[in-house]
């Protein structure tokens, strides 16, 4: 019998949004999973590897097992300047949907990618504004795991407002709902509502986000479980499936 030692290392797959916010926690993951000696893929583009070349360079130096994988993002093909591979970096509103786009044709050539590789991924783990992976993790055949930077309390209150379409009826963005199935009494109002973000086709994108966000095997989120046990029991008993609570990430740069 092998010993634990000669276990194959589980090959973690990464998948950041495009954007700081999003993208610097699931560095913090690749860290924590690489230190606790998994095999890390980090997927990213040309553009945004070279933001963070300084992290690159480290985990070489360092010998962490992480690789940054840099893949070409198709911005013409959508009608996005070339370069455009950043959230930050969008002009218009309407310019958001077609970086989703651009994000969604990165399936084929990221399974390709995968399907090279002499150790197969174990598992994907993508933000929730990355639902595409769902797709490519089904082709696989290997469980996706929806990264939310959210708290278990935002993510509850997000899930509940956009399945129960609490703010469907409701014109006037400072109004304060009643939100129905939340653990205690909870008013809010769609101005200040987690996830609250509109531009033109941004309502089919939610209904994905939504759709995938079922259908993962289970979240991640940058939370711990004692700051807040009663949401994320709430949350996972919401979604039926495990809420795994790895946070706060940035602790694996102390």
């Amino acid at each position: 019998m092998n010993s634990l030692d000669d276990a194959p290392k589980p090959h973690f797959v990464l998948i950041p949004f495009m954007a700081q916010g999003h993208t610097i926690p699931m560095i913090d993951m690749a860290h924590l999973l690489a230190k606790h000696g998994a095999m890390v893929s980090f997927i990213t583009t040309p553009v945004n590897a070279a933001r963070i070349q300084s992290t690159i360079d480290r985990a070489r130096e360092l010998n962490i097992p992480i690789r940054f994988v840099p893949l070409r993002l198709p911005c013409a093909e959508v009608g996005l300047l070339d370069g455009c591979e950043n959230v930050d970096e969008i002009l218009e509103k309407d310019q958001v949907m077609k970086m989703t786009d651009a994000y969604g044709m990165l399936h084929k050539p990221l399974v390709l990618y995968l399907q090279e590789q002499s150790v197969p991924p174990s598992c994907i783990v993508s933000d929730l504004c990355q639902p595409w992976t769902g797709d490519v993790a089904r082709e696989l055949g290997i469980p996706r795991l929806m990264f939310n930077g959210f708290c278990a309390f935002a993510s509850l209150c997000r899930y509940l407002i956009h399945q129960d379409k609490v703010f469907e009826n409701v014109p006037d963005g400072d109004e304060l709902v009643i939100l129905p199935g939340f653990p205690h009494h909870l008013e809010v109002s769609k101005a200040r509502s987690p996830g609250n973000f509109n531009s033109p086709g941004f309502e089919k994108f939610r209904a994905k986000i939504l759709d995938e966000e079922r259908r993962a095997d289970s979240v991640v989120t940058n939370s711990f479980y004692e700051l807040e046990p009663l949401y994320v029991d709430s949350y996972q008993k919401m979604i039926g499936k495990r809420v795994w609570t790895i946070g706060p990430m940035f602790l694996c740069n102390t």
